[in-house]
């Protein structure tokens, strides 16, 4: 019997937030679209009181900046773009290009580009997020992208020194000072000093990521998603203590990131429900920890692992930690999720922050039909054709026509027809027909 300890808020009132926020965001939009440059100052100035002669950081500035970055911040974010650099490189590695004879003198290839220009979004606000200055412009550049555009926002009204040494290192070649809807919509439109770029990639907040999901088709992104979330999937072996830390460490995120756990033990649940009670008031975030844990937490009793694997299976949640005896079966009995944490020895602060896979991860369901960012968000896989041999060409032409006419489709049959007749010396009746039938 699977039965709830602990329930979220009604899913009609989140829909509703929802909705308020896209008409916020559209109007933004339209507005940046409308005014450039102007209009991006204003927000910027709006929400996050920052307008200065440029929102983009000078060669000069960005080197003041990064020398003012304590010795062992750097060594650290050098380190941890060391893991995702060689997880991004052995990506790329996997994805092979080829050239193959199909039939005699028809050769067919597939080759992965690099999109032109890539927008990093790496949000802020209220905390500087490093790890996500690694996983957007780093991964961007072992694809090969020649040009990534990196925005972050100021936080308090000054620059986070951190981010942009993370920026500047991951290989960034224009850092920005501009958050926000503003942001997005000037990399994706462009502005009298903003370029537009191809595709845009970052997690954010609501706003930031329905600003991507109003501008997706103009501008591609990475995906579409929401705020951060986790879910642990916990039997009795389990240390109540570390899955309430765990769970309160996505929790502080934002106010509206779902928290859940998935257990095979009411005790262990109850457990977990009285450590995250008694270390909420104590956490430094506690102000987005508690709304987040109160309206979008969630404790869900199950008769077994396996049923716990389905459940967590119909959330196709962001993150999913596996905290059981043997945590390696959920890799052969789950299939939606983000990315999985397999054992006590990880967790998902490590994706989040250090240990090389990409954070940018889907969210509200998305992992259904998509996995996270990753090399290949970066690449176009695009195909050619040669055929060199006449013969090959003219049975091509035949299964064409033939083809096509099915279709009704009569310009496509044509276009084989007259390969065809070149090889075969056939004649073309619809040519004919066309000869003798007078100019207009």
């Amino acid at each position: 019997m699977t039965y709830a300890l602990k329930k979220p808020m009604p899913k009609e009132q989140v829909a509703q937030n929802l909705e308020e926020v896209g008409d916020r965001v559209k109007a933004i939009i339209a507005d940046v679209r409308d005014r450039g440059d102007a209009a991006v100052r204003d927000y910027s100035e709006r929400f996050d009181r920052w307008s200065p002669a440029s929102f983009r950081l000078s060669p000069e500035e960005i080197e003041r900046i990064v020398a003012g970055v304590p010795r062992q911040v750097l060594d650290d974010i050098a380190f941890v773009q060391d893991q995702v650099r060689g997880f991004a490189q052995r990506q790329r590695d996997s994805m092979t290009e080829f050239e193959a004879e199909t039939l005699p003198g028809v050769r067919l290839g597939q080759r992965h580009i690099p999109v032109a220009a890539a927008g990093a979004y790496v949000p802020g606000g209220r905390f500087p997020l490093t790890a996500s200055a690694h996983m957007t412009v780093v991964t961007a550049k072992v694809a090969g992208v020649p040009r990534v555009s990196a925005c972050t926002p100021p936080i308090r009204g000054e620059i986070p020194a951190a981010t942009v040494a993370a920026m500047h290192m991951a290989g960034a070649d224009e850092i920005y000072m501009l958050g926000g809807v503003q942001a997005v919509a000037a990399l994706a439109i462009g502005t009298e000093t903003i370029s537009r770029v191809n595709m845009i990639a970052g997690p954010g907040n609501a706003y930031v990521a329905e600003a991507k999901r109003q501008l997706f088709g103009e501008v591609g992104i990475d995906l579409f998603a929401g705020p951060t979330e986790i879910l642990v999937i916990a039997d009795e072996t389990a240390d109540p203590f570390v899955v309430a830390v765990d769970l309160l460490s996505q929790a502080e995120h934002g106010p509206d990131s779902p928290a859940v756990l998935v257990t095979t033990s009411e005790p262990l649940g109850r457990a977990v429900l009285a450590h995250i009670e008694r270390l909420l008031p104590g956490m430094p975030t506690r102000d987005f920890a508690a709304p987040a844990w109160r309206d979008h937490g969630e404790i869900i009793v199950v008769d077994s692992v396996d049923e716990a694997f389905a459940v967590a299976d119909t959330y196709a949640a962001e993150h999913v930690e596996v905290l059981t005896a043997e945590p390696r079966r959920a890799l052969e009995r789950m299939r939606d999720y983000g990315a999985l944490f397999l054992g006590t020895g990880t967790c998902v602060s490590y994706g989040d922050k250090v240990i090389g896979t990409n954070h940018v991860l889907p969210t509200r369901g998305a992992a259904r039909y998509t996995g996270g960012l990753w090399v290949g968000k970066y690449l176009k896989t695009v195909t050619y054709q040669e055929v060199t041999d006449p013969a090959a060409s003219a049975r091509l032409g035949e299964v064409c026509g033939r083809a096509a006419r099915v279709e009704l489709f009569e310009g496509h049959a044509r276009s084989g027809d007259v390969r065809a007749a070149a090889h075969n010396g056939t004649a073309l009746p619809w040519r004919n027909d066309a000869l003798e039938r007078p100019l207009a």
